[in-house]
């Protein structure tokens, strides 16, 4: 059996990796069908995801982020089908990457390009939220094996 703030936090990440390939798949749509994102609490959003940094080797970043997303999602919901603390181990460590991913991006958005993307702002508070949640995972584990 799974301890209880184990199934809590996977929950938790099946919440927010839901959420963040909500977010990251809009953001994808957008790049496919080139259509503008509507910006209205801040501006930038077109500036964001059409510039340079906004693919890695000719892959929209947001398609990354959606793949991000969607591994975390079924890997919670696998953890908590099969109850193996590898699984969301393996999520937790994930979250890692996906964090610092965000924070260069958010680097990218402030001091180089001088615009901020609200939906690439909603991805990187996901992304936090994740990481916060796979830290404390790591911290759970660490003191119920002692």
């Amino acid at each position: 059996m799974q301890p209880l703030i184990f199934r809590r936090i996977a929950y938790a990440m099946l919440a927010a990796s839901f959420i963040g390939f909500l977010d990251a798949s809009y953001l994808t749509a957008a790049h496919y069908f080139n259509f503008s994102l509507p910006c209205s609490i801040l501006s930038g959003c077109d500036l964001v995801i059409t510039s340079e940094y906004s693919k890695i080797l000719g892959i929209p970043v947001a398609l990354l982020g959606a793949i991000y997303y969607s591994f975390i999602f079924f890997a919670s919901i696998a953890y908590l089908d099969a109850g193996n603390s590898f699984i969301i181990k393996l999520v937790a460590y994930a979250t890692i990457l996906g964090f610092l991913a965000s924070l260069w991006f958010v680097y990218v958005q402030l001091f180089i390009l001088n615009a901020l993307c609200l939906y690439c702002i909603i991805s990187a508070i996901t992304s936090t939220a994740l990481f916060i949640l796979g830290m404390r995972f790591l911290a759970e584990k660490r003191i119920t094996v002692v």
